[in-house]
């Protein structure tokens, strides 16, 4: 369970009170908040729990110090490139840099809420973050999903290619996530945080800051605008979700539109990339030269 990203919130917020309250104020805070919370007295269970939770990040002095800490600008500020290798082990290759079309956008309505351009510095301060409107938080939750997902591709080796942000409109939000080549299939994949726990209906992710939006079908459009133009055809689709917000581990949901798909916890994305999708069609040795020599003359990345 995790009370760090831009959508969630902090153990503070879950106790109900300022981060510069006292050690008395917040041990206060935290009883009350379990009464409020208990089962016992009619309060939600999975509430209940987040309290605990969050009292034990910041109910000991050394706890909520390595808390704060840990809350800095470092673990949102934009992420190096990690191309090539890192030790003597080589890393997968890969086109376009994950998430920087929506941490462009983040800092454009942020900037435009705030009334001047921000700095890096203000940009990812906590405070900053937790005050900026939900469109801006949800496109930075986003944009860091984003990045986790390409680290992990990257992370599995040079068996694995993957291109991001692949352009498949005229739009600038008109893009594919993540292409990614693998020794078991052609996958297009979404990395998502809806702020929330999901559901699924009849092949689709539904839940309560879902709203209108249709990942399934967004994703799977997207990917036949990229079969089409690089004339390669997918052997799934794969849509990662922060892990909390997932009860299985992995979900498959099944031949949707005639291409498997499955929804993952993020940290299972790994284990799905080197074992296949259920029901993906492989890839021969030839035709995956193939596919990867078609895929990198014809996709267009956002970035560079």
């Amino acid at each position: 369970m995790t009370f760090d990203g831009p959508l969630s919130a902090s153990a503070y917020e879950l106790l109900g009170v300022e981060s510069t309250v006292s050690d008395d104020e917040l041990r206060r805070a935290y009883r009350l908040r379990l009464r409020q919370t208990h089962p016992d007295t009619g309060g939600d269970a999975a509430v209940f729990v987040r309290v605990q939770r969050a009292w034990e990040l910041v109910g000991t002095a050394a706890a909520r110090a390595a808390y704060d800490r840990g809350r800095g600008t470092a673990s949102w500020a934009e992420r190096p490139t990690t191309a090539g290798a890192t030790g003597t082990r080589p890393r997968g290759r890969s086109y376009g840099r994950a998430g920087a079309w929506r941490r462009r956008r983040y800092r454009e309505l942020l900037s435009d809420q705030l009334g001047h351009e921000v700095t890096d510095a203000e940009a990812y301060d906590p405070l900053v973050v937790r005050a900026a409107p939900w469109e801006a938080r949800r496109m930075l939750a986003d944009a860091l999903a984003e990045e986790a997902t390409a680290e992990a591709i990257e992370e599995l080796g040079i068996g694995f290619t993957a291109w991001h942000d692949v352009a498949v409109g005229e739009a600038d939000d008109a893009k594919l996530d993540h292409v990614v080549l693998s020794p078991t299939g052609l996958y297009g994949l979404m990395s998502e945080d809806f702020g929330g726990p999901v559901r699924f209906r009849q092949g689709e992710v539904i839940g309560a800051h879902v709203g209108g939006a249709a990942p399934i079908r967004e994703l799977l459009a997207r990917m036949r605008t990229v079969a089409r133009r690089a004339r390669v055809r997918f052997g799934g689709a794969i849509l990662i979700l922060p892990d909390d917000d997932l009860d299985d581990t992995i979900a498959p949901l099944g031949s949707v539109r005639g291409v498997p798909v499955v929804v993952v916890r993020r940290s299972a994305l790994r284990t799905v990339l080197r074992g296949g999708v259920p029901g993906a069609r492989a890839l021969g040795g030839n035709e995956a030269f193939d596919v990867r020599s078609r895929l990198t003359h014809s996709a267009r990345v956002l970035s560079p």
